[in-house]
């Protein structure tokens, strides 16, 4: 997959962590989000945990930039230290195939309700949690899987 900056990555760099994938985008009420995601990386990814952001525009439109300016924007405004990844479509025709996977494939199938949907991928790359778009990411029910993975996967 393209990070932001348009540069090839592949996912299997992030083999063997606990890794959320989230759809984002830039204009949404659950925006406020992307503090608590920078917060739970800082917290946890000396212990083998990462964050994927992917931004969609797939929900009212609130992701209409491009990379560049998506880049600009969330690391200006919230210092996100985390993988960023070129624009994506998690819905519909167009779906990524990623998102095709995780909402297809796992035991937590069903369409993305909303910006800032997440999901907890363990070390041996099983679909372990979804999170609704609007639980925050600072929770303890968040917290305690994600801990759960980092002991014993």
């Amino acid at each position: 997959m393209d990070d932001i900056d348009g540069n090839p990555r592949s996912l299997s760099e992030f083999k063997g962590q606990v890794v959320m994938v989230v759809n984002t985008a830039s204009f949404c009420g659950n925006t406020p989000q992307y503090a608590g995601l920078q917060t739970l990386y800082e917290r946890y990814r000396d212990q083998g945990f990462t964050i994927l952001a992917f931004p969609a525009n797939d929900f009212g439109k609130q992701e209409p930039g491009n990379n560049k300016e998506i880049a600009e924007f969330c690391y200006t405004k919230y210092s996100l230290e985390f993988p960023l990844f070129s624009k994506i479509t998690v819905l519909g025709d167009q779906k990524h195939p990623l998102y095709k996977y995780l909402t297809e494939d796992t035991p937590f199938k069903g369409e993305i309700d909303w910006n800032f949907q997440k999901f907890l991928i363990d070390r041996q790359g099983r679909v372990i949690a979804r999170y609704a778009p609007g639980h925050q990411p600072l929770t303890k029910p968040i917290f305690e899987d994600i801990e759960r993975a980092l002991r014993t996967s």
